[in-house]
Parts: structure tokens; C-alpha cells; sequence
């Protein structure tokens, strides 16, 4: 039975764990400005000296992110607590396919991630050992059949997927993610390594967990909860952001039981 906390606010459970994964965007912000009551909690786990990530599941490095949330305002002690599934792919690339070509599937602007790696881009695909997936190119932005004939000679090519979301709202539009173009090539029959949550590995690079009692906030069933799930977290669901419109028509029960989920607690926005 899932919990809802709008009354007495986060801080009612706070000292039940001692550290939160805190989803940024849907949570924290929404792509456009901050949520300021989203902002007072993160300085109420400072005075309380909680742990916290401020864990995303965006294509670029931590100093990129951190940049963007100083221009919308953000204090630098809680900007410092970010962590990108960007980040954990480009350890994971440097380790593991540092000299290999790839064919980058995003937009430009994403690419500051990978300037260590911009002599192995290349633009033919037969060439190359993976695609490295950060997003939509802006041009087929909406259209996922383009990818699908894009990829259909190339299956046996790897993909890295820096961002695992399949949608994301900037304000009041939603937009596809990396993990809907993923998607397209897995259900292809192409194996996708996939960095960001729900998979593992981004919470285990982004602080040390070990023997933690956790708490993982995000706005997003399909990953901040899933990942929550998976690796035995508790969890909070904050109802206005991806799954809004889905939880005001069936309720917070029947929405996490549609995406296999498990709910401990609600909250219509991040508030203390």
C-alpha cells in the first residue's frame, strides 16, 4: 500500500534513511526552472547532514549538468551532489572501448561528453563497433521509424544508450528520450547496454551505498522507481510529473501495478 506524505512532507520518514537518490528533472526542476520547494528540502537534508545524489539520466558529463543548474540558479553545495548517467558510460567507454569507431545517434550538443573520443566518430556504418545513443537528432525528433531504417543493416552492431528515459516533459511538451530510439533497435533484436537508471550501475559509481538505508525519489515509474525495485530501496513517487494525467484517471494502485512497480510512498511535489 503505497503511502501518501503530502501532509506531513519528507520530512516525516528523513531520518528512516541516510541517503536519497533524487531524480533532477520532474523533481527538481522541469527543464525550464526550479521547483523552490524541491530546493528547501535539499537544504534541510544539508542541515541534516543526509547524504544525498542528485542522480540523472542525462547524456552528458557531471561539470556539464552542474554548469546548466548554476545558470537556473542552483547553490553550489547541492549542485556538487550531481551525478549523470553520462558520466557512468563515459568511465565505462574509457575502459572498455577506448580505441573503437561509433556512430553517434543525438544532437550536436550533446557531444561534449565524448570530445575525448572525437577522432573514433565516425559517419559510416559499416565502419563501426557500436552506436552511441544520447538522444534524437533534432531533425527526426518525433519520427522513431527513421531509426528503425536506420538501423536494419546493423543489428549486429552494439548500442550504448547514455540515458534509459523514453520521454521527459520540459515544461508543459514531452519529448522522446534516448531509451524510446533503444527501444527500437532491442525490439530489432540488437543487444543495448543501457547507463542510467534502473540499471545499477549509476548508483553504484555515484556515491558509496554499501550497507545504506536508502531512499530513491523520482517522478518516472519506468526508471527512478524500477531502479528503486530492483535494488532494494524504498520509494518515492512524485505524482506531478511524467505520470500525472495516468494517476489522477486510475489512482497511484492500479498505475504502479500497470508498470510492475512497487510504491512506498507519494508526494505531489518534492516538499519538506
Amino acid at each position: 500500500m503505497t503511502k501518501n506524505i503530502d501532509k506531513e512532507g519528507l520530512q516525516s520518514i528523513a531520518d528512516n534513511y541516510d541517503l536519497f537518490y533524487i531524480d533532477l528533472w520532474g523533481v527538481i526542476h522541469n527543464g525550464i526552472k526550479l521547483h523552490e520547494e524541491a530546493i528547501i528540502t535539499l537544504k534541510e537534508l544539508l542541515k541534516m547532514n543526509k547524504d544525498f545524489v542528485l542522480l540523472t539520466n542525462a547524456p552528458r558529463p557531471n561539470f556539464s549538468v552542474k554548469k546548466f543548474l548554476e545558470k537556473m540558479g542552483l547553490d553550489e553545495k547541492i549542485r556538487n551532489h550531481v551525478f549523470t548517467s553520462g558520466e557512468a558510460a563515459l568511465n565505462y567507454l574509457k575502459k572498455f572501448y577506448l580505441l573503437d569507431k561509433f556512430f553517434h545517434i543525438g544532437p550536436d550538443r550533446d557531444f561534449d561528453l565524448f570530445n575525448d573520443f572525437k577522432n573514433n566518430k565516425s559517419k559510416d556504418l559499416k565502419d563501426i563497433k557500436y552506436f552511441l545513443c544520447t538522444g534524437l537528432f533534432d531533425e527526426h525528433d518525433k519520427d522513431l521509424s527513421y531509426y528503425k531504417k536506420l538501423f536494419e543493416k546493423h543489428i549486429n552492431k552494439k548500442m550504448i544508450c547514455t540515458n534509459p528515459d523514453l520521454i521527459v516533459d520540459r515544461g508543459d511538451v514531452r519529448e522522446l528520450c534516448a531509451g524510446s530510439v533503444a527501444m527500437v533497435f532491442e525490439k530489432m533484436g540488437g543487444e543495448v547496454v543501457y547507463f542510467g537508471k534502473p540499471y545499477p550501475e549509476v548508483y553504484n559509481q555515484s556515491i558509496d551505498n554499501f550497507n545504506k538505508r536508502i531512499l530513491s525519489i523520482g517522478d518516472n515509474l519506468n526508471t527512478d522507481i524500477k531502479g528503486a525495485n530492483v535494488l532494494n530501496y524504498h520509494s518515492l513517487l512524485i505524482s506531478n510529473g511524467i505520470h500525472k494525467k495516468e494517476i489522477k484517471d486510475k489512482g497511484i494502485e492500479e498505475v504502479s501495478k500497470q508498470y510492475e512497480t512497487i510504491v512506498n510512498y507519494i508526494q505531489s511535489d518534492l516538499k519538506w
